[in-house]
């Protein structure tokens, strides 16, 4: 892990909210994460969230943990989750082993997971 200051940020582009996430994520900001993608699932604007994960070299299960949550209450709510990557070795590493990939729609690129 090289120690980079997570970052995470929300904004609205093109009709969907994107969750930019920036460093390192582990137990300590996933929380941060959790609160945008709970608002992002709640909220009545865009029925599209992007979590671009690109600019993240390390993610944990924390992450992973609210990546699952936000994937059922984005279904429950009748919207779409979209995980854009590339993915780093190490987080695309934690969905192949723990075998979670497949509960995502990802896309290779922000460009990309913002109309698939």
């Amino acid at each position: 892990m090289t120690g980079e200051e997570a970052v995470v940020i929300t904004t609205t582009a093109h009709d969907a909210t994107v969750i930019t996430l920036r460093g390192e994520i582990d137990e300590e900001n996933a929380p941060y994460l959790a609160r945008a993608l709970t608002r992002a699932a709640a909220d009545d604007g865009p029925g599209r969230t992007v979590v671009d994960l690109s600019g993240t070299p390390f993610v944990d299960s924390s992450v992973l943990h609210a990546l699952l949550d936000a994937q059922r209450a984005h279904t429950a709510a009748g919207s779409v989750l979209v995980l854009a990557g590339p993915l780093h070795t190490a987080v695309r590493r934690l969905f192949e082993v723990t075998g979670s990939a497949p509960a995502f729609r990802m896309a290779d690129s922000l460009a990309t997971a913002m109309t698939c």
